[in-house]
């Protein structure tokens, strides 16, 4: 069953109890990666591995995900600013223990190429904040796999 999470805004990126930061270099620009995150939701499992569907919901404004093992989470965009930064907020999920959940994808130009920081940015009961801080490296492993498969994904369209 679904549950409805806090409400929590762009300043939580910052100040959330668990903050994961993972960041990565790809060659593709910065436009296109934004292209891909933001205007191309159903195209996420193409290149991340964890999630099984997604689709944009109310014009864009918010997304439908399900990960493998059928986690789900209803989210609203926060934040789409093209070629900078892709933020949600997870406002229904049916994992437990989460509180609040807000992803930041921020994009810096570097080289030819772009900086992509994934920012997990969590709150929930001891438990799940103890879990999300254990799982670090399974969730830094799965963003590197993600992005590299990205990269090499913007790099086969644009030959």
């Amino acid at each position: 069953m679904a549950r409805q999470l806090r409400p929590v805004g762009l300043d939580f990126v910052q100040s959330a109890p668990v903050r994961l930061v993972f960041a990565r270099v790809v060659s593709a620009p910065p436009e296109a990666v934004f292209r891909t995150l933001a205007d191309d939701v159903a195209g996420w499992p193409e290149w991340f591995s964890a999630v099984t569907l997604a689709r944009p919901t109310e014009d864009g404004k918010g997304r439908q995900i399900r990960l493998k093992g059928g986690t789900r989470f209803q989210e609203t965009v926060l934040a789409a600013e093209p070629a900078e930064v892709y933020t949600y907020r997870v406002d229904k999920t049916n994992a437990p223990g989460v509180r609040a959940l807000v992803e930041e994808w921020r994009l810096t130009p570097h080289g030819t190429g772009t900086r992509v920081q994934w920012t997990f940015a969590a709150d929930g009961t001891a438990v799940f904040r103890f879990a999300v801080t254990l799982g670090r490296p399974g969730l830094g492993r799965a963003f590197r796999d993600a992005v590299t498969k990205l990269d090499r994904r913007l790099a086969s369209a644009r030959t």
